[in-house]
C-alpha cells in the first residue's frame, strides 16, 4: 500500500501545471513597444496603451491583428487563443517592432 502511494504521488507530480491566462500591458513610449518581447500563457489578453504624444498603430506582420490609430492615453486589446509567436509594429513608424510568444 505504501508503495501504491508513493507511486501516485510520483504520477501526481509529473502532472504538469497549467499557466493560467492574464492580462498583460504594453506601454508605447518614446517610440518604443514596452516590453519589446513578452512571452504569455494561451488566453492572455494583451492592451498596449499609447503614452506619447503622438498616434501609433498596433499591426501584426500576418494581419492577425491591427489598431486603429491610437492617440495619447488610448489604448488597442487583443487575446491571443492560438500559440505561437506573433511579431508586430507600427505602421506609422515602422522601426517599433515588438513580439509575443504565446505557449499552449
Amino acid at each position: 500500500m505504501k508503495r501504491l502511494l508513493q507511486i501516485l504521488t510520483l504520477g501526481c507530480l509529473a502532472v504538469s501545471i497549467p499557466v493560467w491566462a492574464q492580462d498583460v500591458r504594453i506601454d508605447i513610449k518614446e517610440f518604443m513597444f514596452g516590453p519589446k518581447d513578452l512571452t504569455v500563457a494561451l488566453g492572455t489578453k494583451v492592451t498596449w496603451v499609447n503614452d506619447d504624444q503622438i498616434p501609433h498603430t498596433v499591426a501584426e506582420t500576418h494581419k492577425v491583428f491591427h489598431s486603429g490609430a491610437l492617440d495619447t492615453n488610448d489604448s488597442f486589446s487583443y487575446e491571443f487563443k492560438t500559440a505561437g509567436t506573433y511579431e508586430y509594429f507600427c505602421v506609422l513608424h515602422p522601426q517599433m517592432i515588438g513580439k509575443i510568444t504565446v505557449t499552449p
